[in-house]
């Protein structure tokens, strides 16, 4: 049970969350007000590829959660609602890539991604010494289309999060291309192609991995959906499966509660390790769990899928070995090693993230 003082904090921070909703409508269709922001981010996009794809929801309001050493601390708005997360899915494809690891699917990230999943579009050019690492690491410099979509259109993207310098050229460029590992770019075209090489990789659908591997041993407790874009369907082990996409860039994603990312939070503070049945389970190795958090060697602030603190970009308050999951919209998920900690925040105004962060950690 908090102490009175830290009982106070969280109470403060559940009000400051309230206080900080993202500025975007609830209402995916809605007409914005006047200097109110549009829903989603295909809007950015060059024509004709800034529309969606996939479906929109209507969203629900701020909800989150505190816990720490697995017990929740505190818990505000609907922590069970399932609302899209945009780029918390790429999170997630991580640990799928953590789980194919697990069962021998990929025992080498270094290979490769063509030498298991030929005929995919890495069989020819550069694309051919892709590794499974270089995707993970958004260094691969993948080209191509994946269900209609060129990787052209994310090319020269800006993320708030990236320390780097914002590009000169407007995004959707023909920026000349480098050798794979030699550029990092935040790419959900790439993105995708990852998702649909694990889809091939694993012979199933993603969801149904997912679910069977992560969320029904972790309790999951939200009624969580992984959906995709309406023509992205491919034939897998003589099966029409649809590939669901890394985030919700042009629709379709992962939904899912504030409860239910704190649990894959937690898997990943533990190592990959759960209690499941009155037992601990190793659903993913532990190697795996720390080669998410290595840096990213021309991007230090980026590890497989995940965002690191090495240097304070997540958060001045956090400690260095903290990382996060990041989502358009205000999705937020931090795990906080120093605290034993996983923090979770669902539609928080992005600019007010590391404040936050930082009223968070001096609660716990």
């Amino acid at each position: 049970m908090a102490n009175p003082a830290q009982a106070d904090a969280l109470r403060a921070l559940k009000e400051f969350a309230f206080l900080h909703e993202t500025p975007w409508p609830r209402d995916p269709a809605a007409t914005p007000l006047r200097g109110q922001p549009l829903f989603g981010i295909h809007h950015e996009d060059p024509p004709p590829f800034d529309r969606l794809r996939g479906p929109l929801h209507l969203r629900g309001g701020p909800a989150g959660v505190v816990w720490q050493r697995g017990r929740e601390l505190a818990a505000w708005g609907d922590p069970e609602r399932a609302d899209q997360t945009f780029s918390v899915a790429k999170t997630c494809l991580a640990l799928l890539a953590g789980v194919a690891h697990t069962r021998g699917l990929m025992p080498d990230v270094q290979e490769p991604v063509a030498r298991r999943v030929p005929g995919i579009g890495f069989d020819a050019g550069p694309n051919a010494d892709i590794t499974w690492h270089h995707l993970l690491q958004q260094t691969s410099e993948w080209q191509g289309h994946c269900f209609g979509l060129p990787d052209q259109v994310d090319r020269w993207r800006r993320v708030s999060m990236d320390p780097r310098p914002a590009p000169a050229q407007k995004k959707g460029g023909a920026r000349p291309l480098e050798p794979p590992g030699r550029y990092w770019e935040y790419n959900d075209v790439r993105i995708n192609q990852l998702s649909l090489a694990l889809l091939h990789l694993f012979g199933r659908p993603l969801p149904e991995v997912f679910g069977e591997a992560l969320m029904q041993p972790l309790g999951a407790a939200s009624r969580w959906r992984w959906e995709g874009y309406e023509d992205a369907w491919a034939t897998v082990a003589g099966r029409r499966v649809q590939s669901v996409p890394g985030g919700t860039h042009w629709g379709g994603g992962l939904s899912i509660g504030a409860r239910d990312l704190a649990r894959l939070g937690q898997l990943m503070q533990d190592e990959g390790r759960a209690a499941v049945g009155g037992e601990t389970r190793t659903l993913i190795d532990a190697d795996w769990m720390r080669r998410m958090r290595e840096p990213c060697p021309i991007a230090p602030f980026y590890g497989c899928l995940v965002w690191l603190n090495r240097t304070g970009g997540v958060a001045a308050a956090a400690s260095p070995d903290a990382f996060a999951m990041l989502g358009a919209g205000g999705h937020l998920v931090l795990v906080e090693p120093a605290q034993n900690a996983v923090i979770v925040a669902r539609w928080l105004d992005p600019t007010v993230t590391a404040e936050f962060i930082a009223r968070a950690v001096a609660a716990l």
